[in-house]
């Protein structure tokens, strides 16, 4: 069941860099958010803050307050494997663990998570490559390897490794920007479909895309190079693109400044 994400006074360092500062904001269940604005503003890091992923690199820290429904992620008591299990990631560039079979790639996450009878991996496999409109294409060569896809096929192939583990939330980091037009396209259509069923956050570069799959828009930047990322806007997507209430943001998506 897709869960609702509550940020508050969320700030993020590398080491002594504050990249972000004071984020406040509601993130709806089975809602697409989009997180747009210049590079360095701290997107991603506020992405990989969700489900701590931020936290793996050395001397890297969050602060403030982060849930999922009522459940403080960064509660002391807090199992982090779960937390990744219950908000699912996608990344910039396609993924696929190379050295598996497009079964296992799909199934990985189950096994680590102990799942051992084949029956119900076989039924999650199918399932997850379904849910990634991937199973026509590839239901016939689930042996082979999955790097031996083309780039729009891997990132849906990462997109059903994700959701094979039955997250709640899935977090895409720019997974279009390696991609061609109809492979981004596919991917555009699969979010659309995805958002019945999952909170979806991502990050992207691409105003029109934003502008086509999200419900929600919120636009991060910076002062000058140096500062912590600050959330300067956050409203219907549509607001944002036709009438934002901050000029900084219309100048963003005009391509005035950015």
């Amino acid at each position: 069941m897709a869960k609702r994400i509550e940020a508050s006074g969320i700030s993020a360092y590398y080491g002594a860099f504050k990249a972000i500062e004071d984020i406040n904001m509601v993130i709806e269940p089975k809602s697409v958010t989009a997180l747009i604005g210049p590079s360095g503003c701290g997107k991603s890091t506020f992405l990989r803050s969700i489900n701590r992923m931020h936290e793996v690199l050395p001397g890297a820290r969050v602060e403030g307050k982060l849930t999922l429904d009522s459940q403080d992620l960064y509660g002391r008591d807090v199992d982090v494997t779960a937390v990744r299990r219950l908000i699912g990631m996608v990344f910039q560039r396609p993924n696929p663990f190379p050295t598996m079979s497009i079964y296992d790639n799909v199934v990985s996450g189950l096994r680590l998570n102990g799942v051992r009878r084949k029956s119900m991996l076989d039924t999650a496999c199918e399932k997850a490559l379904r849910s990634a409109n991937l199973w026509n294409e590839v239901h016939t060569r689930l042996s082979r390897p999955g790097a031996g896809l083309s780039g729009g096929q891997q990132q849906r192939l990462c997109i059903a490794r994700a959701i094979a583990v039955e997250p709640q939330v899935v977090l895409m980091d720019e997974p279009c920007s390696a991609l061609d037009p109809i492979s981004t396209l596919a991917i555009e259509d699969l979010i659309s479909e995805l958002k019945n069923q999952y909170t979806i956050v991502i990050v992207t570069h691409n105003m029109q895309q934003a502008a086509r799959v999200s419900d929600r828009t919120a636009f991060f930047s910076i002062d000058k190079t140096g500062d912590p990322g600050r959330l300067i806007e956050y409203d219907e997507t549509n607001k944002i693109f036709t009438n934002p209430s901050v000029k900084r943001t219309e100048d963003y998506i005009t391509g005035r400044f950015g």
